[in-house]
């Protein structure tokens, strides 16, 4: 990408919260730090009744407390010189016409359509912009989640929009795959001989991959009782994370050469039957605790929760990949709501060595990319503590981005902004690799709809429900924070 490349962002939900507080806040950033093309525009389609004055008074004054100290008035200023109000209702298709006449009046650039809508509206959209021939050239269309509840309604959604976008111009974003970790460990892992012969099933032990949150469901009952735990976090987020654990070397970094090993993970993983769904996976649900001292309610008392909701706020499960590199190795997910940490991490556990001629300390060597709430990459070791005796303590090499690189680290956002822009699709999820992780969940959704069993309670602020620690002691190993 060049200065003089051309491109329009355009925003559909151009007024909704994901916009002003990701998407304007990460374009800001990107404009700030002078990678985004001086000649793109930013057009936000909303159905409120504001010309683009109004609706940039409103947007600086949320973009304030978002940037934070990142925010500069005269940086705001050019920024918002990029962005363009328009009155469109994206179920009207008479609105389309406004739209196409707005981005006809420059020729010769790339269009971005961020879907930053309810998923229903996504066919209605990608059809009215086919009537105004805007799904035509060098048009891509970005889809949040969550496509579907299942794999026959993601089936719906995504058929919907490849009658009017073909594949290549479909860009399925999941932000976790933006996130600098993810993408270090993809350096760690291809551009370094030290990883990759300890990279298999000889050499690891297990891989724990957790995304916890302190924060309850909020104002997001309505939507979150028919989504639950599984389909909002592991069928996509922790999924992605472990096809970029374990795929094979790709090619090149090509969208679809890295594509194509996160799918053959995917279709490796073994499938769960009901059996395994009853002694592999723990889903619980939070009840009333305390989160840093504070009294929080349970799941149950929150507004807009049914009465007797056997919604999911926790999941915990072993995953095995049935693989050459990967046979025998355990791979555990766990997410949920209300647990006593906010965190991201990825851990790998290596074997214990074939003697211990220092005696057994049952602390395996160990690798923690952390993705949040700090962005870094531990390598735990062991070393003798100074003295005469010889006594073993683990120590890390610490990899911090910010203060080995003195350089902010760009939002997830930024960074998948940017390649949409730039037309780069290896960090986004292609149809086949969406439609794998679907068939390989649906089991469990199946195995829990037939049963009888309420989610397991767990008490807010703690780390779930006991059978999730329970899960990784039949395998003799523990979660990162226990042992």
């Amino acid at each position: 990408m060049t200065p003089n490349d051309a491109f329009d962002m355009v925003l559909f939900g151009g007024t909704g919260d994901l916009v002003m507080r990701k998407l304007l806040p990460a374009l800001y950033h990107q404009h700030r730090d002078g990678n985004l093309p001086k000649n793109g525009r930013i057009i936000c389609l909303g159905r409120s009744a504001a010309d683009t004055a109004a609706y940039l008074d409103k947007a600086h004054g949320l973009a304030k407390g978002y940037l934070g100290s990142d925010y500069e008035a005269k940086v705001w200023d050019e920024f918002a010189s990029r962005i363009h109000f328009l009155r469109v209702d994206a179920n009207n298709a008479d609105d389309y016409k406004l739209l196409a006449d707005t981005l006809n009046q420059e020729q010769g650039r790339s269009r971005v359509f961020y879907l930053s809508t309810a998923p229903d509206l996504f066919a209605g959209i990608s059809e009215n912009l086919a009537k105004v021939d805007l799904n035509k050239g060098n048009s891509r269309v970005v889809l949040e989640k969550p496509l579907g509840h299942d794999l026959e309604s993601s089936n719906e959604i995504n058929d919907a929009v490849a009658r009017f976008f073909t594949e290549q111009q479909i860009y399925r974003i999941d932000h976790y795959l933006g996130k600098e970790p993810v993408l270090n460990l993809i350096a760690l892992r291809f551009a370094n001989t030290l990883l990759e012969p300890l990279w298999r099933r000889e050499w690891i032990r297990d891989v724990q991959i957790t995304v916890t949150e302190q924060v309850g469901v909020e104002t997001r009952a309505d939507f979150y009782d028919k989504t639950g735990a599984l389909r909002d976090m592991i069928q996509n987020h922790l999924v992605q994370l472990l096809t970029i654990v374990a795929m094979e070397p790709p090619a090149s970094m090509d969208g679809d050469a890295v594509r194509d090993e996160k799918l053959k993970v995917l279709r490796a993983l073994k499938p769960l039957s009901p059996e395994d769904v009853h002694t592999k996976v723990v889903r619980g649900q939070y009840r009333a605790g305390a989160i840093n001292g504070k009294p929080v309610p349970g799941y149950q008392e929150e507004p807009g929760v049914p009465a007797g909701s056997n919604c999911e706020t926790f999941v915990a499960l072993k995953a095995e990949i049935q693989t050459w590199r990967w046979a025998g190795v355990p791979f555990f997910l766990r997410t949920g709501k209300r647990l006593q940490d906010r965190l991201a991490e990825i851990v790998i556990n290596f074997r214990e060595t074939p003697t211990a001629i220092f005696g057994r300390t049952h602390t395996p060597n160990r690798l923690v990319i952390r993705l949040q709430p700090d962005e870094s990459v531990r390598l735990y070791l062991l070393a003798k503590e100074p003295g005469n005796q010889v006594r073993l303590r683990p120590v890390h090499l610490d990899l911090d981005f910010k203060e080995t690189f003195k350089t902010r680290s760009p939002e997830a956002y930024e960074r998948l902004l940017m390649d949409v822009i730039r037309g780069d699709l290896s960090l986004f999820v292609r149809r086949d690799e969406q439609r794998a992780a679907w068939r390989w969940v649906e089991p469990i959704l199946d195995s829990w709809e037939n049963s009888s069993e309420a989610p397991k309670p767990y008490n807010a602020g703690s780390w779930g429900p006991a059978a999730a620690s329970a899960l990784l002691s039949r395998d003799g190993v523990a979660w990162h924070e226990e042992s």
